[in-house]
């Protein structure tokens, strides 16, 4: 099996009532109820008197979509569960309407074995709200030096590889990795860039490091990788998976490798959707993450691509650090942010209600699509599926506060923003994972 199932709680059996049930890659869009019994979704039609004593929910004509799942996560165990762990991690991903979550092997130790793997699987059968499926590393202990026990892993269940962080400077340890991993038919998820021109950046090179004084990285470093990664893909007629792309030259050697005949995908943040290097000059550290927030050019075409179905999916990058690691200045920080529990909210608010991106894009990008590239379990609202789903209040409006989530750590770029969509309920592998009903 892919990805490891959380085996705490029962399989619950109850009647959601009167939702509007939105599942755009099912073709639902209707106002009904929905059945579960034993963790199966068994009928959607409306239901009369007590429903065979079965628990009801009233939904009151929210919104019931299929759960989200995220290519993206670090949960910071095994080495510091200070910031994060497998049990408040997944509770974070319920809480943000997520089902399954992808988490990286940048940990400590590595998890370029299959004997770390299969720790981190027993723990998360234990301790994980949601499913949780595991990357191995492409390289031993993401030192870009020699290829990690690829084959042993993907025995063990990993669904891609990637160095996330870290990008696979060595052209010909890169093809290796493509050529290896296509034996057991995984995908490479790939940070790209080019260490030489990032340098000493810590935000977007352009006016706004200029006026801060800040070195910067420029979105030359990111478009470059990316072109020499994809001309290797090409030619070795490999899957790849292009993480947290931020720049407008980015999707153009994207679209030029798919015209190719590459087989790519790639992902998109909330942050770069809907930020842009302009919130720097704040400096506050919590707008630090790498790729940098991107000017507005760069920030409008990614929202476009979405749109368009240029990119693929969304992912959270959620990157969790412990607080006084953040409150440094802005040079010292550490890159990244946390972002599981706000992704939905941030995204219907800034995108869907603005009218940029219609909610079935933001669905589908955020639940089918991501499934399908790591070969995942679809969550879909139908009969006889599995029940993977989440309702949300998007009439709800309230400010995002870092002190009531349910992440160890509050390191989101979204503090104090106003937003609409609140998740209610999260139903994962058929068992209650998040219910504030």
């Amino acid at each position: 099996m892919a990805e490891t199932i959380a085996k705490r709680g029962t399989r619950v059996s109850l009647v959601i009532r009167d939702a509007r049930v939105f599942d755009p890659s099912s073709g639902v869009d209707a106002r009904t109820d929905v059945t579960i019994e034993k963790g199966q979704i068994t009928s959607l039609a409306a239901v009369k008197g007590k429903a065979g004593g079965a628990q009801s929910i009233d939904a009151g004509g929210r919104l019931l979509l299929p759960g989200f799942v995220d290519l993206h996560t670090h949960l910071r165990s095994p080495g510091r569960e200070d910031e994060e762990d497998i049990a408040s991690g997944t509770r974070a991903a319920a809480a943000g309407g997520y089902v399954i979550i992808c988490a990286m092997p940048n940990t400590d130790p590595v998890v370029d074995n299959a004997s770390v793997l299969a720790s981190q699987a027993e723990v998360a059968e234990s301790n994980a709200a949601v499913r949780v499926a595991f990357l191995g590393s492409i390289s031993r202990g993401l030192r870009g030096e020699h290829l990690s026990d690829m084959w042993d892993m993907a025995g063990s269940g990993a669904v891609a590889f990637t160095d996330d962080g870290r990008p696979v400077a060595n052209a010909g340890l890169l093809r290796a990795a493509f050529q290896a991993a296509a034996t057991v038919n995984l995908p490479l998820s790939l940070h790209c860039e080019d260490l030489d021109l990032s340098g000493a950046g810590v935000m977007n090179e352009g006016e706004a490091s200029a006026l801060l004084g800040l070195a910067g990285i420029p979105c030359a470093s990111e478009a470059a990788d990316i072109s020499r990664a994809l001309e290797i893909a090409v030619y070795e007629d490999a899957r790849v998976h292009i993480a947290h792309v931020s720049c407008a030259r980015s999707l153009s050697a994207i679209e030029a490798a798919r015209r190719a005949g590459a087989s790519v995908s790639c992902e998109v943040t909330p942050h770069h959707l809907l930020l842009n290097d302009s919130a720097v000059r704040s400096l506050n550290s919590n707008f630090k993450m790498n790729p940098p927030l991107r000017g507005e050019a760069d920030r409008h075409a990614l929202v476009e691509a979405l749109a368009a179905g240029v990119i693929d999916c969304i992912a959270t990058d959620h990157a969790p650090h412990a607080g006084q690691e953040k409150e440094t200045p802005f040079e010292e920080a550490p890159f990244g942010v946390i972002g599981l529990e706000t992704a939905f909210p941030v995204l219907y608010t800034g995108l869907v209600k603005s009218g940029e991106v219609s909610l079935e894009s933001l669905v589908k990008a955020m639940s089918a699509n991501p499934a399908r590239i790591f070969h995942l379990p679809v969550p879909a609202i139908a009969e006889g599926e599995e029940a993977n789903l989440c309702l949300v209040d998007v009439e709800e409006e309230y400010d995002i506060d870092p002190l009531a989530f349910f992440s160890k750590s509050g390191n989101t770029a979204f503090a104090g923003r106003r937003v609409s969509g609140r998740v209610l309920m999260t139903i994962a592998a058929g068992r209650m994972a998040h219910n504030i009903l």
